[in-house]
């Protein structure tokens, strides 16, 4: 296990993340959740997992904590030089793409041939009405959840565009955290929002099915120039021709499209889940992918802009949160949304008026 390679685990102090001191919030649960990641057990990652996701300001504070303390340690281990690689993979493609099926596919193929230890984050769509989600993923990756050396976490979108949570990002650290060194995260479909998922993961691989009637209709989206490598699925039987011409179509459409990285250009190539074809291809071409970023110094240079992308995005996130929470906006909305109702005030002329109230609470000496 690489986190107890020889160094004593150095637990983060609490009572700089958490107001209330480290006795009220971290408690020996926490703790024992953080022991459990270092000796990679599942259950704790499961449990890990659950505390980011929640909304909740206590378990908010611990779950702060605990990717502070695997952050330090990891800190450490790079400094001695004993932190693995890690990479992070990001899949996305409409509805029938067949996303599932490949990472179950490719899932197996880098647990049973590589030996490699494989997280998949899995996002689905919660419902607009009632909150809820399916949560099925597990159920169309049978196998590779029963796999030892994978683990598979579906969680709700909420409500997030593009069905990238808050956490997915933190969850990413925990996995990692807890020894599973590939990890792939599967968004909820095609969208312009989807773009996010790129600012958290090494690669982007957009998947599109064989028959798409407009097959360029993607590139209308802005999703096909993120992507790093493009996949056509399904190649095999009747719609292996099919498969062939999106894949001759999407080949000349990138030409005409500004290259994301001045290092690599994407490539389109098509594989068959079913038939196990194509798998092991376009494995190796993320490895070509990962080597040329890491050989260019890109691949940290990237990390390291995605981590600041990710903090703004936590100040926004937070502060909608303190703003929609806060008693004087509560006192006042209703009374407001009412008159943007009837159309006898703008909305802009609203959201400045809710902002001066929840900013004069928040500071003093703010201007009237």
């Amino acid at each position: 296990m690489w986190w107890n390679s020889g160094l004593a685990v150095k637990w983060t102090n609490c009572c700089c993340l958490c107001k209330r001191g480290a006795s009220s919030c971290v408690t020996e649960k926490v703790r024992g959740v953080l022991t459990g990641l270092v000796d990679e057990k599942r259950s704790s990652l499961a449990e890990a997992i659950t505390l980011v996701e929640s909304k909740h300001p206590v378990k908010q504070r611990q779950a702060q904590w605990l990717l502070s303390s695997l952050l330090s340690r990891r800190h450490q281990l790079q400094q001695l030089g004993r932190a693995p690689p890690t990479f992070r993979i990001g899949l996305s493609g409409p509805p029938g793409a067949g996303k599932s099926t490949f990472i179950e596919t490719f899932g197996q193929m880098l647990t049973k041939q590589l030996g490699t230890k494989v997280a998949v984050l899995t996002v689905d769509p919660s419902s607009s009405r009632t909150g809820g989600s399916i949560l099925a993923d597990k159920t169309r990756m049978q196998k590779l959840s029963q796999d030892p050396l994978a683990y598979i976490r579906p969680s709700p979108s909420s409500g997030t565009l593009g069905g990238v949570t808050r956490s997915t990002n933190e969850a990413i650290l925990l996995c990692e955290g807890a020894g599973y060194h590939t990890v792939i995260v599967e968004t909820v479909g095609v969208g312009q929002s989807e773009i996010a998922v790129a600012d958290m993961v090494d690669i982007f691989v957009l998947l599109l099915p064989p028959a798409t009637g407009d097959e360029l209709q993607g590139l209308k989206k802005g999703i096909v120039e993120m992507a790093d490598v493009i996949a056509v699925t399904k190649a095999d039987g009747d719609l292996l021709p099919a498969a062939r011409r999106i894949q001759a179509e999407y080949t000349s459409a990138l030409k005409l499209i500004r290259k994301k990285s001045k290092h690599w250009s994407p490539q389109v190539l098509r594989l068959s889940s079913v038939s196990n074809e194509g798998i092991a291809e376009v494995w190796k071409v993320m490895e070509e992918f990962r080597d040329k970023m890491l050989q260019v110094g890109a691949f940290e240079e990237k990390r390291k802009e995605q981590r600041k992308t990710w903090m703004w995005s936590n100040i926004q996130w937070q502060l909608m949160q303190k703003f929609r929470c806060h008693p004087a906006v509560l006192s006042g909305v209703g009374d407001i949304e009412k008159k943007v109702m009837l159309g006898t005030i703008s909305p802009g002329f609203a959201a400045d008026k809710l902002l001066d109230i929840f900013l004069k609470q928040q500071l003093p000496d703010y201007p009237s």
